[in-house]
């Protein structure tokens, strides 16, 4: 911020090129580097959906076996 302070504003021209200057240096995935990274994604989202769902399942069975043991215990 203390960069900004008395600098002059540059035209939206020297933007562009300073712009286009930067995008040069910059590196890009290949595409083979791309459908591999989709690919675990996607394979980690899966494992991770199935994982939750097991525990959320897991849960309720442990939820409903407190419920009706204290049930039990109070006669409601």
């Amino acid at each position: 911020m203390s960069e900004a302070v008395g600098k002059k504003k540059e035209s939206v021209g020297e933007f562009v090129q300073k712009t286009r200057e930067e995008l040069t240096r910059v590196s890009f995935p290949s595409g083979e580097d791309v459908r591999k990274t989709t690919i675990i994604v996607i394979i980690n989202v899966i494992f991770f959906a199935v994982f939750l769902y097991v525990v959320d399942i897991f849960w309720s069975y442990v939820l409903e076996g407190i419920t009706w043991a204290v049930g039990r215990v109070t006669g409601f």
